[in-house]
């Protein structure tokens, strides 16, 4: 059984193509949230194998949903989306408890080899 993913985007087109590229390689996608509050309910709700989160969302940024949902969950593993030239926040991001990032735009082979290289 493929491993439960957690995606965390406000642009529905970035979570669509990251859904993509995991159920093509046998993950299971069990939630999608726009925003970091969404995806604090919805890590609480599913308690996914792996949450991918974008760092700049409305209502609730990317770092405060991880500070958040790994002050909730200390085991929880995220891999976070930046898009180029956001080096300082990636750092924020990693300090906060994420364990790899992912540079937008994505490729397929980059997104597969960080979500193996966390949960295999």
């Amino acid at each position: 059984m493929g491993k439960n993913i957690l995606i965390v985007d406000d642009a529905a087109f970035m979570r669509m193509m990251i859904k993509d590229i995991l159920i093509k390689n046998g993950y299971n996608v069990v939630g999608e949230a726009e925003n970091g509050m969404k995806a604090v309910e919805k890590y609480n709700e599913f308690k996914p194998d792996l949450v991918i989160m974008d760092i700049t969302m409305p209502e609730m940024d990317g770092i405060e949903a991880v500070k958040t949902i790994k002050g909730n969950d200390s085991n929880a593993v995220i891999i976070m989306c930046s898009a180029m030239g956001q080096q300082a926040m990636v750092i924020e991001s990693i300090q906060a408890g994420a364990k790899d990032f992912i540079v937008k735009p994505f490729q397929a082979e980059r997104v597969i080899e960080a979500v193996s290289k966390v949960i295999g």
